[in-house]
């Protein structure tokens, strides 16, 4: 006797072909029903026989498309019309009470690139061809449910063609909602020329050694070629932006295996739906030494739209593709006029949403997210309590925002640091519209306790608002992210982080949960002279640690500081607190060590002295530490770190090689982390370590502490999918609010 179920689906299963995917199912296993978007999830009403319908179920998960995410699947059993005769595909409805989850553009498919190729296809070299796996997703969404009059598509009427396909059952562009042709859909414009000859002139301009701006997915990118330094040079010039390394896009991963020395991890990672920029050492060789400006890893992605398909294709050689934007500022996504370009590659498309392109970078069989955004943002993520509807707002750098309600939450994309009017203008429309789509309207603001945040500000807009310390934050986002039950112990090393004592941390342990923390240990005190002088110039926080740092081992001779720049007026400084704001800061203390090896004399970037001093240790693994020293004041464990800059700085007097210093300070580093957690360990009988801050994007600090807590007998952890650096903050905001307000 034939049963009726009604079964929900939630998860990531909207914008990814799941509703063609379910009528293929069900009307191969012969139920009667109907499939519908229903809010921000899919219900499937079906009748049938008990094993036909067991059948369906299963199935949902073992051949699910490949970009759908199923969270859970709640079958009721209840009526259903019995004159149905077949299955169908509903029209989506709206419905309130459920968190929405829309699912992150996803790189052109195989299926795709085989007919964008072939001359007999109509879609032949169409830059915009895409199917129910692959396309655009979250930067053409305006509303839920996600349908095509929802989308920024809804300007563009399908032709006869394309219409007969999304409403065939049987075709893989069934119900794909982006779905075009030439005929109907979004065309390209470069200058004065349109199609084909827009992509040609395009071109001919990279080819001649110019620079052009292409309308990506989420914002417009500059693009040259890769191995010609004039334009390289240019491309730095338009985006203000002096040393920081610019990511390559290549045509296949054969190129990118002949510029740079790619793991396994690396492989996947490149060919993944969400294609990322990966960071990976670099061979010498073919590309402009402007590309990565002395530094020895490179971002490498591959083309991840039918339109990048067709500009390497037609090139053939590794280009420059990095967002149009100067440092700082947040994506263009609609005028470029001010663009000193050659010429703009654009279509008629609106880009609803702005994302820039995500960054990972793997170390062993691991991998860390250095920035989530398209292709990853904003997937869905778990909180360790049912939240009230809340807003958490991050913090200063690397911004991003976390949506939560119930268990769930969605983390906005990167926007930038919060530095001026355009980025928070930017940050606020992400907001947004991310609000809009999923439906939460929070009634609590989650902020940083540095008052001068910029997103510290906007939550005065809320009147209910929970604090989070900055690094209580970092390792709540890796606890939650890996579903850890507490209490755990977090390693959090970053540059700065405003303290529960009203001192700047940043080396520190401490013992957690998800509700409040306490703090173990730390890295010894440094003033910073100039405060964000200090940040810009390492060589100032190197005096701080040698000539006012928290050690027990005495003054430094003087012979050993003399050489360092203004060191009579920053000693002045130092002697009498001018300015000289009080730092425990391990991004701060790899600064010092990096100027006092000569290795960078300002930061031109953010991490770049402490990014210079890895590159000079991967040459000497194995190195021994430094000498270094670990005491009990007031309470914590105290990590001397003056001592081991003392014996940095004999050591280089008596003539090491740089890079061996450079590899025996992160053995340092490391030695002291698994100190510092075996002495709480044995404390409070905690194993579990999460490792969080900035600091741990460094591959050779990352891996060696792994594998030294791992031999020490504990559970380590570090974020993955959520970055480790500031990016992750505001899931971590989410986390501890969620657990706060469930429990209070």
């Amino acid at each position: 006797m034939d049963e009726a179920w009604r079964i929900e689906v939630h998860g990531t299963v909207q914008g990814v072909g799941f509703r063609p995917f379910v009528h293929r199912l069900a009307t191969d296993m012969g139920l009667r029903g109907h499939v519908r978007n229903v809010g921000g999830h899919v219900v499937i009403s079906a009748s049938g026989s008990v094993a036909r319908l067991e059948a369906l179920v299963s199935g949902l998960k073992a051949s699910r498309p490949q970009a759908a995410r199923i969270r859970d699947v709640v079958v009721t059993p209840g009526k259903f019309d019995a004159e149905v005769a077949g299955f169908e595909i509903m029209e989506s409805e709206a419905s309130s009470g459920t968190t929405r989850e829309i699912p992150p553009d996803l790189a052109t498919c195989a299926d795709c690139l085989r007919e964008l190729s072939d001359p007999a296809n109509r879609r032949y070299r169409y830059p915009f061809i895409n199917c129910t796996a692959c396309g655009p997703r979250a930067t053409i969404i305006e509303s839920m449910p996600y349908d095509r009059a929802r989308t920024s598509m809804r300007g563009f009427e399908m032709c006869s063609a394309c219409a007969a396909e999304y409403h065939d059952p049987a075709d893989r562009r069934f119900h794909a909602e982006p779905i075009a042709c030439a005929s109907c859909g979004p065309r390209l414009r470069f200058l004065t020329m349109t199609g084909e000859a827009a992509l040609q002139a395009a071109v001919d301009v990279v080819v001649g050694g110019g620079v052009i701006a292409i309308k990506g997915l989420g914002g417009f990118q500059l693009v040259c070629d890769a191995i010609n330094d004039e334009p390289v040079s240019r491309v730095r010039e338009i985006k203000a932006r002096d040393t920081k390394p610019l990511a390559i896009m290549v045509r296949d991963m054969v190129t990118a295996g002949a510029l740079a020395d790619l793991s396994e991890a690396d492989r996947s990672l490149l060919a993944a739906p969400s294609a990322p920029i990966v960071l990976v050492p670099r061979w010498q060789g073919v590309l402009s030494p402007g590309v990565c400006h002395g530094m020895l890893d490179i971002g490498v992605f591959l083309p991840y739209t039918p339109l990048h398909h067709l500009l390497l294709d037609a090139l053939r050689r590794p280009l420059v593709v990095t967002s149009a934007n100067h440092a700082d500022s947040p994506m263009l996504i609609d005028d470029v006029s001010g663009l000193d370009v050659d010429g703009v590659l654009t279509h008629d498309r609106p880009i609803v949403a702005r994302y820039d392109d995500s960054v990972v970078r793997s170390f062993g069989p691991r991998s860390t997210t250095i920035r989530r955004a398209r292709g990853l943002a904003p997937a869905l993520l778990r909180l360790p309590a049912a939240a009230p509807p809340l807003v958490a707002l991050g913090a200063q750098l690397k911004s991003t925002f976390t949506l939560a309600e119930g268990d769930r939450a969605i983390m906005g994309p990167h926007i930038g640091d919060l530095s001026d009017a355009q980025t928070l203008d930017a940050y606020e429309a992400a907001l947004d519209h991310l609000h809009d789509i999923h439906g939460i309207e929070p009634a609590n603001a989650v902020h940083d306790l540095h008052p001068g945040y910029l997103s510290t500000r906007l939550a005065r807009r809320w009147p209910s608002r929970v604090a989070v310390q900055h690094h209580h934050a970092h390792v709540a986002a890796v606890a939650a992210e890996h579903h850890l039950e507490p209490p755990f112990l977090g390693v959090a090393y970053d540059g700065l982080g405003l303290g529960d004592d009203g001192t700047f941390w940043g080396g520190e342990l401490l013992l957690a949960s998800y509700t409040g923390y306490r703090r173990l240990g730390r890295f010894s005190h440094a003033p910073m002279p100039g405060g964000a002088a200090a940040v810009r110039r390492p060589a100032r926080m190197a005096l701080g640690y040698l000539l006012g740092g928290e050690t027990t081992g005495g003054p430094i001779p003087e012979g050993l500081t003399a050489d360092l720049p203004d060191r009579e007026v920053i000693g002045r400084m130092i002697a009498q607190r001018v300015n000289c704001p009080i730092a425990s800061s391990a991004g701060r203390l790899f600064d010092a060590a990096a100027a006092l090896l000569g290795l960078c004399d300002v930061n031109g970037f953010e991490g770049e002295a402490a990014m210079r001093l890895e590159q000079e240790a991967g040459a000497f693994p194995g190195t021994e530490p430094l000498a270094w020293r670990l005491e009990r004041q007031g309470g914590l464990w105290v990590y001397d770190s003056v001592a081991t800059l003392r014996d940095l700085l004999e050591a280089n007097a008596d003539g090491e090689p740089v890079g061996r210093i450079a590899a025996a300070f992160h053995a340092t580093v490391a030695a002291v982390t698994v100190l510092l957690c075996a002495r709480a360990a044995a404390e409070h009988d905690v194993t579990r370590v999460c490792l969080s801050g900035g600091v741990f994007q460094n591959r050779l600090l990352a891996t060696d502490v792994l594998a030294r807590l791992t031999a020490a007998g504990f559970e380590p952890y570090i974020g993955e999918q959520v970055p480790v650096n500031d990016g992750g903050i505001s899931y971590g905001q989410a986390a501890i609010a969620a657990a706060r307000l469930s429990s209070a």
